[in-house]
């Protein structure tokens, strides 16, 4: 856990920092968000639109666009807070050196951390606003529910953040990145019912869909999206807070090896 000792609000100086960095390209991240979701509803719209009528899901019926909608908005979360804290993370300490020279201030390997992770969250969550944006005009968001897609892509910019760190720690060099993304998020972006219902795969496959972070962060922006779900939000709620504070348990421990030990 967090030492209470080794933590302030210094953190921030971090913060600031990689946003003063992020200034500088921000043109270039700014496509991927506005572009994306136009990508997706194009093709998707397109190519199912002959073969899929509806999705059952929640109880009600949506177009297949409409339900897949909220979802890209949830994969982008996890796609930015995930590379930032693990690619973009990894070359600010290991060839750039700037967790080092930050070391050498009063700020602690706590407050390094912690930046890096909120700021990954404030990454996903700008990312989420252009692409909620996007999807409004289109009309896949109800509003004024889908506003709370900010503070939700926020929310969950922190746990993939937490596990984007904690690989960070653990990775030897920037190739074995490959791994998890292979392993762990790829699986996660097919199987988390973010393009047909987790309740369509047979029985036993079930639980594990339901374990993954991916799942629950997709519900919660289709409640906020479309008004409905098949969990109930406070479970979701609930397993993404515990899902962040173990894996930001976790990268404190190892990156205090990794840098310190």
């Amino acid at each position: 856990m967090i030492d209470s000792k080794a933590f302030s609000w210094r953190f921030m100086r971090v913060w600031e920092r990689n946003l003063v960095v992020y200034k500088k390209i921000w043109k270039v991240n700014f496509l991927t968000p506005l572009l994306e979701p136009l990508f997706y509803i194009l093709a998707f719209g397109l190519g199912f639109s002959g073969l899929i009528d509806n999705v059952h899901y929640g109880g009600a019926d949506f177009s297949y666009t409409a339900f897949i909608a909220p979802a890209l908005i949830a994969t982008a979360v996890m796609w930015n807070s995930f590379f930032e804290t693990t690619y973009a993370s990894f070359v600010r300490m290991y060839y750039q050196k700037t967790f080092d020279g930050m070391l050498a201030t009063p700020l602690s390997l706590e407050e390094i951390i912690i930046a890096e992770i909120v700021w990954s969250a404030t990454k996903a969550a700008g990312a989420a606003t252009i692409m909620l944006m996007v999807l409004g005009l289109l009309g896949f968001i109800q509003f004024p529910l889908g506003l709370l897609l900010i503070p939700l892509a926020f929310f969950g910019g922190l746990a993939f953040g937490a596990i984007g760190m904690f690989f960070t720690g653990i990775t030897p060099t920037i190739d074995i990145f490959n791994l998890p993304i292979f392993l762990f998020i790829t699986p996660m972006f097919l199987f988390s019912g973010t393009f047909f219902p987790v309740s369509n795969l047979p029985a036993w496959a079930q639980p594990a869909a339901l374990a993954f972070p991916l799942y629950h962060l997709a519900e919660l922006a289709r409640r906020f999206s479309i008004g409905t779900n098949e969990t109930s939000p406070i479970i979701s709620i609930v397993y993404l807070i515990v899902f962040f504070l173990f894996f930001t348990s976790l990268a404190l421990s190892k990156m205090k090896k990794r840098l310190i030990q």
